[in-house]
Order: structure tokens, then C-alpha cells, then sequence
């Protein structure tokens, strides 16, 4: 039986995009990630080396923390498909440098971060524009499948990327990027093929305002807000997979054909628990599961730190893919739910900027902390920190707890203003 979004050709030339594109991501993400760290030990301890690595996260978030006023308020004012595809092209781009550095023998520290530099610009507009573009795509009766399905794409890729990546790696170090090439190429004739949405106008007034309102949005819907600082908190604090080739390469010594499968662990979770909720959609007490899902998650974490035992490690990897992923259903589909259509690329903004925060900061944190403490220590204190960070957010925001279903509240005759103003 064909999921309800699938059926929707638009949709579905979106999906395949999106898959697409994350199997090029992450073929080269781990690719990057060990060249990196490969490259920095041959001169470097593994501290010092582990710091290298978690500087890959800060080159690519600055270039996002910039320009992420500039790409919500452009995902809202202009054609989100032109957005998508000039992204996807950028990233074209990068694989096509990579893999001539690679193939030509001469990848260097300097050439990784710039490119990765150019990823983080490419991301900070990718994640708006598509953030924004799917829920015009279907009725909002199925978004929820919609996000779930588009979900497990992005899943699918994670698990299917960095097993290529690692095999292809270890036949020619170049193949990795060059499939990638092929796959953005793929993704961008997917969505050219996507048909003209209907946008909303823009509230009057100067672009920066316009800009401002997104975080004033936020700031203002509690519910929003909750949800989005939660995941930048739990996995800022924390996240392992920056710390993953230290792990294959030094701790569990599995080098670079077991680095594959530990990326993928998180994924394959991931994808199980979306491809789940795209057929049986989540209905009840949605709040509190999503709390207790990211309290998973940092149990996970922290085992997975302890861990010297391979396949322990990979199903607490698996584990925590599949709390996360939990909880991001739960939170992206209350995000889309009770955000207004013309301030969706500026709200998918802020939470893309949470997400990259979380993200690649938090590679950055694990670097530092690894450099500082050791990489067991830096990830268990992670795993603990995000139990106690989901803890605290249970009683800063109560509306998380409150949230029993997607459907919205009906608005008190005074919220009612603030709704309908976009405000």
C-alpha cells in the first residue's frame, strides 16, 4: 500500500530528492570526517587531532548563524523550488571540488574546511526552503505521513550514504564524491519537475522587520519555542557522532570499514521508527512522549560512551537513531502544525539554525571536550547532560507536556489577534 503523500507526483519528486541528497551528503560527510582526522594523525595526537575534527562542525555552523535571518525571509518571499535547486547545485559543487582533490592527491586540512564552509552556506538556505516547500505540497491533513515519510528519506540516505561511502572510500578514495556528483545532479532534475505553489504574501513592512518577525514568532508560541530549544540543548550536549572516528580508529578498533556501520547505526533506528509513524501516524499524548523519547536518547548516548563491546555500540547508536527520530516526528510536525504558511520558511529558519546549532556545534563541543577531557568522558557527560537538560524543559515549557494531540488549540479571543497578525 502506497503512503497518501507518495501518491502526490509533486511529493513524491520531492522525496526522491531529498533521499537523493542525503545519500550524497553522508557519503561524503564520512568521508570528509576521516580524511580529516586521518590526515591530522599523522602528525597530531589523538586529542589533538579530535580537536581538528570537531573545528569540521564550527566552519560549517558560522556561515549558517549568519545568513539564517537572510534565508528564512527568503524562503517566504521567493520561489522555494529555485531556492531548493540553487542549493543543490552548490552542493554539486563541493562534490565536484572533493573529488578532484581526492582523485589529483591533493586533499588537504585547508581544502576540507572550506568545502566545508560551502556546505554550511548551502545548508543554511536548503534547510528553510525545503523546511517550508513540503508542507505546500500536501493537504494538511496528511502532513504528519508527509513529514514522517520525508523523514524516513532523510534516514534511508543516513543509512545507505555512509556504507557507500565507506566501501567506495576503500576501493578509490575519490569514488565517494563521485557518486555524490551524480546523485545532487539527480536531485536537482527532481525538483525541476515540481510544479508552480501558491505563496502568501508577506506582511507590509522593511525587509528586516519582515526578517524579525520569525524570531519574534517564536519567541512569542511557547509550544514553538519548547520544542525547538529542547532538541538544540539535548543534542548540543549530547551528541556522539562527531566523536565516532575516534571511536572506530582508537577505542573500539574497527578503522575505517567499521566507521561505516557505526554512522549508520543511528539511521537504520531512525528510519524503522519513521517508516513506522508514516503508516501508523502518533495520535495521543504527544508531549510526553517526545520528553521521555529524548530522555532515550541521552541513556543511549551515555552507554554508548562506556561501550568497548562493537555491537553494544552499534545498538545504542541504533537506540538513540530511533528515540531521536522520535522525537523529531513529534517536534516537526507540531513546528508545521502551528506555524502560519508565510512565516513557515522563517520559523523553519530559526529551527534549522537550532538543528545546525545542535549539530554541528555540538561536534564542535565534543571535539573540545574529547581535547580536554577524553573522548569516553566528553560523550557519557553528553548522554547525562541531555537527561538533565529534558528534565528541566519539562517544567520551563509545561505546554510540552500538555501537548496531547497535533491538532490545534482553538485560539482565546485575545490569542486569536496574535495568530492571525503572523505575529
Amino acid at each position: 500500500m502506497i503512503p497518501a503523500p507518495l501518491r502526490i507526483p509533486d511529493y513524491r519528486a520531492f522525496w526522491f530528492s531529498r533521499l537523493a541528497t542525503t545519500i550524497a551528503q553522508m557519503a561524503m560527510v564520512i568521508v570528509i570526517g576521516w580524511q580529516v582526522y586521518d590526515i591530522a594523525r599523522e602528525t597530531m595526537s589523538i586529542r589533538e587531532a579530535a580537536f581538528r575534527l570537531g573545528l569540521i562542525g564550527l566552519v560549517q555552523f558560522v556561515p549558517l548563524f549568519i545568513l539564517t535571518p537572510i534565508s528564512g525571509w527568503t524562503a517566504d518571499r521567493l520561489d522555494r523550488r529555485k531556492i531548493a535547486r540553487a542549493v543543490v547545485s552548490l552542493e554539486l559543487l563541493c562534490a565536484l571540488i572533493l573529488f578532484a582533490a581526492t582523485w589529483g592527491g591533493f586533499i588537504s586540512l585547508p581544502i576540507l574546511f572550506g568545502v566545508a564552509a560551502l556546505l554550511g552556506v548551502a545548508r543554511a538556505f536548503a534547510g528553510p526552503a525545503l523546511g517550508a516547500l513540503a508542507p505546500n505540497l500536501v493537504p494538511k491533513e496528511i502532513l504528519p505521513q508527509a513529514i514522517a515519510l520525508s523523514s524516513a528519506a532523510w534516514q534511508t540516505g543516513a543509512i545507505a550514504g555512509p556504507a557507500i561511502g565507506g566501501l567506495l572510500y576503500d576501493v578509490e578514495p575519490h569514488f565517494p564524491y563521485a557518486l555524490s556528483a551524480l546523485l545532487f545532479a539527480f536531485a536537482v532534475v527532481c525538483l525541476f519537475s515540481i510544479g508552480p505553489i501558491p505563496r502568501t504574501a508577506l506582511k507590509p513592512g522593511s525587509p528586516f522587520k519582515q526578517m524579525s518577525d520569525g524570531l519574534s514568532y517564536v519567541r512569542r508560541n511557547r509550544l514553538v519555542l519548547g520544542a525547538i530549544t529542547l532538541d538544540l540543548f539535548a543534542v548540543l550536549l549530547g551528541g556522539a557522532t562527531a566523536m565516532l572516528p575516534v571511536y572506530a580508529r582508537d577505542i573500539l578498533q574497527v578503522g575505517a570499514d567499521g566507521l561505516g556501520p557505526l554512522r549508520a547505526a543511528p539511521a537504520v533506528g531512525a528510519t524503522l521508527t519513521a517508516l513506522f509513524f508514516s503508516i501508523r501516524p502518533l495520535k495521543t499524548d504527544v508531549g510526553v512522549k517526545m520528553l521521555g523519547a529524548v530522555v532515550v536518547f541521552g541513556a543511549a548516548t551515555a552507554i554508548f560512551g562506556f561501550s568497548t563491546y562493537y555491537p553494544l555500540s552499534l545498538a545504542m547508536l541504533a537506540l538513540l537513531g530511533a528515540a531521536d527520530m522520535f522525537s523529531v516526528y513529534i517536534r516537526q510536525s507540531l513546528i508545521q502544525l502551528h506555524t502560519p504558511d508565510d512565516m513557515r520558511g522563517r520559523v523553519s529558519a530559526v529551527s534549522t539554525l537550532a538543528i545546525s546549532a545542535s549539530n554541528e556545534l555540538g561536534e564542535t563541543r565534543s571535539g573540545f571536550t574529547a581535547a580536554l577531557l577524553g573522548p569516553v568522558v566528553a560523550t557519557v557527560a553528553g548522554g547525562i547532560a541531555a537527561i538533565c537538560i529534558t528534565l528541566i524543559w519539562a517544567g520551563i515549557f509545561p505546554e510540552l507536556r500538555r501537548a496531547r494531540t497535533f491538532e490545534l488549540p482553538v485560539p482565546a479571543p485575545e490569542e486569536a489577534d496574535v495568530v492571525s497578525s503572523g505575529v
